[in-house]
């Protein structure tokens, strides 16, 4: 069964703080979900895939044919200046997560009878909510605001119960009578959602008219909510590490996806998304590395050891950053990101073997540029050396076309506690996520064929 999301994926910038050169480009996706229904959990036979289709492909609401390629790509790093700023919490690190125009928005619906929502699904955070009736503060949303008291499944979760006391952000109501949980979350960019914790079943619909239902997913209730939303979204479906994602919620601990590259023809094809046993990652080339459990739970740590460019070995863990964990990947920024000396020497190595005359990033957001109408030719080999296993990029991996005469480098220098590994380096591979067994495994894949 084909189930419909649309996902809009932006991500990057120039950072939280001064000083910041991290822009990234924003990735937004429709997803389809096929679900395999068993008579016990919808997941448990042959998980689920859905299809990602990028925010600028002719498939997508979004897309506007009256845009150039580098019009497109200037849109969307404008619109994900904010997404990096995350990364570096000043405040309590749980809460300051971006909430912005830049991830996925999910087709769903929730209650019973089931009520159609359309979410940010956000690999940056958790909680999964909605704005609800009565609504005391709201954002414009384009569908119908969910009203709890015609749902026959809707529960509100007391405040004695565990999932209330083991929700960080959660409180009592004032309401003597009701004594159920509110919870509250703040966000990077000061968006905001405040509301009822509380259990309803969630429906993911399909294109065929099939349906799959999960109940007794904890969501927020959402009477109090603003800031930065296009105005179809209804809120935010988290897809993080925390124990209250959808992730965690279907009870699998496994996805996966492989990203289309970016070039116009490839955009016209689906991108994939898997949960479950669809999620597995197997067979000859897969490279696999750890996992590093560490604050905040929401995002997944890798350990980078080093790069190497043209057969020369570029070591990362002699750098300011040598803990386990140095690096996030991150399917929403979409840049590369390194500390500021590691970067410059990454920079001047791929320099030294690529003699093209370099150029000003017409977008204005890129550090290294060179002046070609093509794909750069004979560029070097690149290697990445994670903990247990070296990632290979390609050609798209390594550089994108901001302009009809200019090709950058995928990578920009930042000024956070760790690095981010970028969405343009997880083109044409299988990526996938075990959180039973704490491993990323990336496999090289024609994602247009997958």
């Amino acid at each position: 069964m084909a189930v419909a999301l649309l996902v809009s994926h932006e991500r990057a910038q120039t950072g939280r703080e001064s000083g910041f050169l991290a822009p990234s480009l924003v990735v937004a996706l429709i997803i389809s979900l096929i679900i395999s229904i068993s008579k016990c959990n919808p997941l448990s036979t042959k998980g689920l895939t859905e299809d990602l289709i990028h925010r600028d492909s002719p498939q997508s609401p979004y897309y506007n044919p009256t845009l150039s390629p580098s019009q497109r790509l200037a849109n969307s790093l404008r619109r994900s200046f904010d997404r990096v700023r995350r990364f570096n919490c000043s405040k309590p690190p749980r809460s300051d997560v971006i909430l912005s125009n830049g991830e996925y928005l999910m087709k769903y619906s929730i209650g019973t009878p089931a009520i159609p929502s359309l979410a940010i699904a956000d690999t940056g955070s958790d909680i999964i909510w909605t704005q609800c009736q009565p609504c005391a503060e709201c954002f414009k949303q384009e569908l119908p605001l969910f009203d709890p008291k015609k749902s026959r499944t809707y529960k509100n979760i007391p405040c004695n119960a565990d999932s209330c006391k083991s929700f960080r952000r959660s409180s009592c109501s004032n309401n003597t009578t009701n004594n159920h949980c509110l919870y509250s979350e703040v966000y990077g960019d000061q968006s905001f959602t405040n509301g009822d914790l509380a259990t309803d079943t969630i429906t993911l619909g399909s294109s065929d008219g099939k349906t799959a239902s999960f109940s007794n997913i904890i969501f927020g209730c959402g009477f109090r909510n603003g800031g930065v939303f296009g105005g179809v979204e209804s809120g935010i479906v988290g897809l993080g590490g925390g124990k209250v994602s959808l992730v965690r919620q279907l009870g699998q601990g496994r996805f996966s996806y492989c990203l289309v590259s970016m070039s116009d023809n490839e955009l016209q094809k689906s991108s994939k998304l898997n949960f479950g046993h669809n999620a597995r990652v197997s067979g000859n080339g897969v490279v696999t590395t750890p996992l590093v459990k560490k604050e905040p739970d929401t995002f997944y740590y890798l350990t980078l050891e080093g790069i190497s460019v043209g057969g020369r070995r570029l070591e990362f863990l002699n750098e300011t950053y040598r803990a386990d964990g140095n690096i996030v990947i991150d399917s929403g920024t979409t840049l590369t990101l390194f500390p500021v000396p590691f970067y410059n020497r990454f920079e001047d190595a791929i320099r030294s073997f690529i003699k093209l005359k370099e150029i000003q990033d017409p977008q204005g957001a890129l550090t290294l540029c060179y002046h070609s109408e093509w794909d750069i030719k004979n560029i070097p080999d690149v290697t990445v050396h994670f903990r247990g296993g070296d990632v290979k990029w390609k050609y798209e991996n390594l550089f994108v076309r901001t302009s009809d005469v200019a090709v950058c480098l995928a990578a920009q220098p930042v000024n956070l506690g760790f690095s981010v590994y970028g969405n343009l380096a997880h083109t044409n591979f299988l990526v996938g996520y075990d959180l039973v067994k704490q491993t990323v495994s990336f496999k090289p894949t024609d994602c247009g064929k997958y």
